[in-house]
């Protein structure tokens, strides 16, 4: 059997495996034209379709939504990151310390925070950079980039990510899904929602 053929039987496994999963995970609703904040910040949202908020965060202000299951579809906000913080919470920071947020962090160094955070955080041993550029995130200037990795199923994932320093403070919106059909049939689901984040004052 080729690559082709294992990943695309995985990638149908997947798909069913969420397919029961996501009412069992799913913590609540976040209903199509209701407008919600996210992730214990000031940054609110409103959703052109309806949402799936998953139970627990890899972090203290994150929170992850998703449409299909977080395996096929993956949107985690990072509500207002403190300088001197990692992105999610460390599992061992002896063992396997995260990148920290600082006060010197630049725009375009989130890329790169981002790729350190996954790589440890994931335990991935392929992450690639596919584009970063100028762009614009609630209300300022920000940066706009797109990734490549292969998570622990083995099944190559593509990445498109806005974030923006504001006050001192990192905030940032991810989306992540398996690079073969699902981050395509997604994508524009996943820009509408991050054209409507708004920062409160």
């Amino acid at each position: 059997m080729n690559i082709f053929a294992q990943r695309t039987i995985a990638l149908v496994a997947l798909a069913s495996i969420a397919t029961i999963s996501v009412p069992a995970h799913a913590h609540k609703l976040r209903e199509k034209g209701e407008t919600v904040q996210v992730a214990d910040s000031d940054v609110t949202m409103t959703p052109a379709r309806d949402w799936n908020r998953l139970n627990g965060r890899i972090g203290k202000r994150t929170e992850t939504w998703t449409l299909d299951g977080e395996q096929l579809n993956d949107v985690t906000f990072f509500g207002g990151i403190e300088a001197g913080k990692p992105i999610v919470k460390e599992r061992d920071k002896k063992r396997d310390p995260l990148p920290k947020f600082t006060a010197s962090t630049l725009l375009i160094e989130v890329p790169e925070l981002l790729e350190g955070t996954y790589r440890t955080y994931k335990n991935l041993a392929a992450f690639q950079m596919l584009n970063v550029e100028p762009g614009s995130f609630l209300g300022t200037r920000g940066v706009h980039f797109t990734y490549e990795f292969t998570d622990a199923d083995q099944l190559t994932r593509k990445g498109e990510a806005r974030a923006a320093i504001i006050e001192g403070k990192l905030y940032m919106l991810t989306f992540d899904a398996p690079r073969l059909h699902y981050f395509d049939q997604t994508l524009a689901d996943f820009r509408a929602l991050a054209d409507t984040a708004k920062l409160r004052s």
